[in-house]
């Protein structure tokens, strides 16, 4: 049976989109994620939706996990990485449309990210152990 997950954004700025992930209910970590910018490749989240996840070999980042099916988008990958920023305005980033988990939402060099995401992607590996799962993203803001 696939596990299922869900993504719970809860905050967005010109800083990055920044989540809550369950797993079978049970919270996890946190994830960064770019801002919403119409879904546009390489400088937008993603739209809010389900997706499958299966683990793929990245050249550049080694075993992940890549969303598929993602509308008007490929190669969306969850991988380490801090800044989800709108480069844009000025903000750091580093995703092109991927999701970054992270131990916490913080303030790394004057501006928001997640934090210890290297050590979190392990967590988050290990306890997925290469399975597929189903992830679900919901906009929640405030």
């Amino acid at each position: 049976m696939t596990r299922k997950a869900k993504l719970i954004r809860f905050d967005s700025s010109e800083q990055g989109t920044f989540s809550a992930l369950l797993i079978e209910s049970t919270f996890f970590c946190y994830f960064g994620e770019l801002p919403w910018r119409n879904n546009l490749q390489s400088i937008s989240c993603i739209p809010a939706g389900t997706y499958l996840c299966k683990l793929v070999e990245s050249p550049k980042f080694g075993h992940v996990y890549q969303l598929q099916s993602v509308p008007d988008r490929t190669h969306i990958l969850i991988h380490a990485g801090n800044y989800v920023g709108n480069k844009d305005k000025g903000y750091k980033t580093n995703s092109y449309g991927c999701l970054l988990p992270g131990s916490s939402v913080g303030e790394l060099s004057n501006q928001q990210a997640v934090t210890a995401s290297r050590y979190t992607l392990k967590k988050l590996m290990d306890e997925l152990d290469g399975e597929d799962f189903e992830l679900t993203i919901k906009d929640c803001y405030e």
